[in-house]
């Protein structure tokens, strides 16, 4: 089936199935790389508070933490079984002093005026029905100047196009895992969509781009 339209899937992923799904699968590649086409894009980037968007069980958090061990890392996300595990992770990873984790669903007025150093996100934009909430939060959020990173999926041509992503990308995880991930491809944005979104926040000077066969990157300076 033709995917020109996206077919959206929930906000939230609150059930204790998906976070531990999550929290068990392997992310290392594409969470690795993500920390990597972060430093690639902002080489001088160095220290500061860093929020991270989404959040979900922390992964991509703790491996930013530590590629960059004179940042603190603020995650935030708004779903608490997510959130359970990332604390968890957080733990494990002994960066309690440095990652700090906390429930809060977008728009939250609560987040207006932080001024942070840098803004990552990693696979929120495509569980929002309102694309520009997340845009809306990069703008109110980074001081003048910080970097901003947001990986995403991008919505393949078809739905055949986005089961052979999940047959090869998530072959060995779990079925609740393997459908999450069908969903969210077929939920995500094109770049020719995320285009007119960072149009329509006035955020033109930031770059959308696909990476790979199944992710976009927008980065830009606030």
């Amino acid at each position: 089936m033709n995917l020109s339209e996206r077919v959206p899937e929930p906000e939230l992923m609150e059930t204790v199935a998906q976070a531990r799904a999550y929290a068990a699968a392997d992310f290392s590649e594409p969470h690795d790389a993500f920390v990597a086409r972060f430093r690639e894009r902002f080489p001088e980037f160095r220290s500061g508070r860093v929020l991270d968007l989404g959040c979900g069980t922390a992964d991509v958090t703790v491996r930013f933490a530590r590629a960059y061990p004179d940042v603190r890392v603020d995650g935030i996300d708004g779903a608490p079984a997510m959130l359970d595990e990332g604390t968890q992770l957080v733990r494990t990873a002994d960066l309690r002093d440095r990652v700090s984790l906390e429930l809060v669903r977008l728009p939250s007025p609560s987040l207006n005026g932080a001024a942070y150093d840098a803004i990552v996100s990693n696979s929120l934009l495509h569980h929002l029905a309102e694309p520009g909430v997340l845009w809306d939060t990069v703008a109110s959020t980074a001081r003048a100047g910080a970097p901003v990173f947001v990986m995403d999926l991008c919505r393949p041509a078809s739905t055949e196009v986005a089961e052979h992503l999940v047959d090869t990308y998530a072959a060995g995880e779990s079925p609740v895992l393997r459908d999450d991930f069908y969903r969210s491809l077929c939920a995500a944005y094109t770049p020719d969509e995320v285009i007119g979104q960072l149009g329509a926040a006035g955020l033109e000077r930031f770059r959308a781009e696909r990476a790979g066969d199944r992710h976009i990157l927008i980065w830009g300076e606030s």
